[in-house]
């Protein structure tokens, strides 16, 4: 059930093809700072992008827009009150420039298994009772892996994804796996770090899992 080292990986990241997504392999996977992520007719693809991009949670950028959509209390966030439809939202959501969902029913059932092991967590976005947001991801103890988020309405995912950096900021952990760059992740104080960097961090953690 080994990964190839990842420094063997291709120039966008691919390091392997093929195998599974059970629980055990997908925690190989996430702790060495791999992840799996293809389409509904092609073999399970894995990849770890050179240089990743990463959050240090007290380094969340609030913008002063964002600074007032927080004060105004319309939302609220819960954690882990219903993973399996953040992960149906995630899925559904349309995205520029992307056709389809990576979020097939294969991976939707292998996080759900993460989830119940008590290694998947989602970060749920309401307004007036009414799911409107929210992300989910992997939980490796002191580093969180982010793999989707969705929002439903303006500034809903902006706001699950700095209230998620807040909280777990408070509470220990070192780092957000935010995958690769893009420009909105960037607004929100995410920035690149290289993949030995990013490795060395998690191997860290492996025993802090709290």
């Amino acid at each position: 059930m080994e990964f190839p080292p990842v420094d063997t990986a291709s120039e966008d990241g691919l390091l392997a093809v093929g195998g599974d997504l059970s629980p055990e392999r997908l925690l190989l996977a996430y702790q060495n700072g791999i992840f799996p992520w293809f389409n509904d007719d092609s073999l399970i693809l894995w990849w770890t992008p050179d240089p990743r991009m990463v959050l240090f949670p007290k380094k969340v950028k609030v913008s002063k827009s964002m600074r007032k959509v927080i004060r105004d209390g319309a939302f609220a966030l819960t954690q882990n009150t219903c993973f399996e439809q953040v992960m149906d939202y995630c899925a559904q959501i349309e995205r520029k420039g992307q056709e389809g969902t990576w979020i097939t029913p294969e991976m939707k059932n292998a996080y759900m298994n993460l989830y119940k092991k008590g290694y998947a967590k989602s970060f749920e976005v309401w307004e007036d009772g009414e799911l409107v947001g929210g992300l989910y991801g992997v939980d490796l103890g002191r580093v969180f892996c982010g793999e989707s988020m969705f929002s439903l309405r303006p500034n809903a995912s902006k706001f699950a994804f700095i209230k998620m950096a807040q909280e777990l900021g408070e509470k220990g952990y070192e780092l957000i796996d935010c995958q690769v760059h893009t420009n909105h992740l960037e607004s929100l104080g995410a920035e690149l770090m290289p993949r030995n960097e990013f490795v060395k961090i998690l191997q860290g953690q492996l025993s802090t899992r709290q």
